[in-house]
């Protein structure tokens, strides 16, 4: 007797010992780069370069363009905030799997020196901000010409 009908297998949807492990490590832990700040925006990692006329600033806001990010500058404290709108849920569609979620970035970091905000450049691409921050002209090292006594 053929029957169309499966056997029940309690088994088939339940997740296997190791995903259920990597699933709970994932969800436990946060990476070292991705601290959560206390108002639930990831704190964004950052790398700062330092020569004699400025700061070169790279940040990774991954999923995000352009006109997403804010930049503030005040003093010698830059702040960057960015987040990607929000997206509409799709109706009538149903998520086997949902794990990108909307994040929303920010970081502030007070600079050692003063920086000239008219000379600022900003670019953005895959994904990368590159800051240029060129030192206030107080703030530059200054070379002092050392003349000897007997040209008086």
């Amino acid at each position: 007797m053929a029957s169309d009908r499966q056997r029940y297998d309690p088994f088939q949807q339940a997740m296997s010992l190791r995903d259920a492990m990597d699933r709970l490590l994932r969800e436990s832990f946060v990476s070292p780069g991705m601290m959560f700040t206390t108002t639930g925006e990831v704190n964004l990692p950052l790398d700062v370069l330092e020569d004699p006329d400025g700061y070169v600033i790279h940040a990774s806001l991954p999923g995000l363009r352009p006109e997403d990010v804010q930049l503030n500058l005040q003093g010698s404290t830059l702040s960057i905030r960015g987040q990607a709108p929000q997206t509409a849920e799709e109706k009538g569609k149903t998520y086997l799997l949902r794990e990108r979620q909307q994040v929303s970035y920010a970081r502030s970091i007070t600079l050692p020196s003063p920086v000239d905000a008219e000379h600022a450049s900003a670019q953005f691409e895959h994904g990368v901000l590159t800051l240029t921050l060129p030192k206030a002209e107080a703030a530059r090292p200054k070379t002092i010409k050392i003349g000897s006594a007997a040209q008086r």
